[in-house]
């Protein structure tokens, strides 16, 4: 057995649990309101199984949204992860990724490196525009590369402003495809989104970092589970037949924050427990 983990899609599952935040100065349309904060959450084997399972997995996620409703939305995003095979094979990847939204959803940008053994593995850079019929995406690397997503994609930040608008609704499916510049840059993701019972103020009260901001107290969250999907097998999910690239499983508060962040590949699941939680000031529009 090999060790066999692709840090690129570990990247893009935990960029998409961790959505970047909105301030509290700015209300959308839809009326979710997210908060700007810096969150670290510490990873481990939670289980493993299979042919590409791992027998120990290390690591940490920073993640540091700034930003307001004039200027878009920035994150910094960072993951350390060791990963074990149990047959004196170790990795080491880190993972360094900057992206920004603006408010409208219409415009993304987004750069990542990573390195192996720390060593350079592979870099993305690119843009990406809403127009009338697509979604135009503009890479510069790992090659420069013009291409079209369909016009209904949504970007990272706007996914979960609708989950959370979902689960305000009462909804507890939501169907949408997500485009975050992961892998090359050319990866389309569908995703099939199932929102639990709302958690409401005061019930289940978390023994994490969350627990140490006493706004949150105050506010409803909801267990999520997202399931991606590669675009290009699009028909065989609709019969039920594919098997998700992964999944990701966390607690959603109301304004944005999540916790028990689980991400499941199948051979193998990690967990990330929050840690650190600091609530950032307000940057209100000039």
């Amino acid at each position: 057995m090999t060790l066999s983990i692709r840090p690129r899609a570990l990247l893009a599952a935990a960029a998409l649990a961790l959505v970047a935040a909105m301030p509290a100065a700015a209300v959308p349309v839809d009326g979710v309101v997210l908060a700007p904060h810096r969150a670290v959450y510490d990873l481990k084997l939670l289980k493993s199984s299979g042919s590409r399972g791992l027998a120990s997995v290390r690591g940490r996620i920073l993640y540091d949204f700034s930003g307001n409703a004039c200027d878009g939305y920035d994150l910094k995003f960072r993951q350390l992860s060791e990963l074990d095979s149990g047959e004196g094979k170790t990795v080491l990847s880190d993972l360094n990724s900057t992206t920004w939204e603006d408010a409208e959803a219409k415009a993304f940008r987004f750069s990542s490196q990573n390195r192996m053994n720390d060593r350079a593995a592979d870099a993305v850079n690119g843009e990406a525009e809403r127009r009338a019929k697509a979604v135009s995406i503009n890479l510069t690397k790992p090659k420069h590369k013009a291409l079209k997503m369909p016009g209904n994609a949504v970007f990272p930040t706007e996914h979960m402003r609708r989950i959370i608008a979902a689960a305000r609704a009462g909804q507890t499916m939501l169907e949408l495809p997500v485009y975050d510049g992961s892998e090359t840059g050319e990866k389309l993701y569908n995703t099939f989104t199932l929102i639990g019972k709302a958690i409401g103020p005061g019930e289940k009260p978390p023994t994490d970092a969350a627990a140490k901001v006493p706004a949150l107290a105050a506010l409803t969250r909801w267990p999520v589970t997202i399931s991606y999907f590669d675009q290009r097998a699009d028909s065989e999910i609709r019969k039920g037949e594919q098997t998700p690239a992964y999944v990701i499983g966390f607690e959603l508060y109301e304004n944005g924050i999540s916790r028990k962040l689980v991400l499941d590949y199948s051979d193998f699941t990690i967990e990330g427990d929050m840690t650190s939680l600091e609530m950032k000031k307000d940057k209100p529009c000039k």
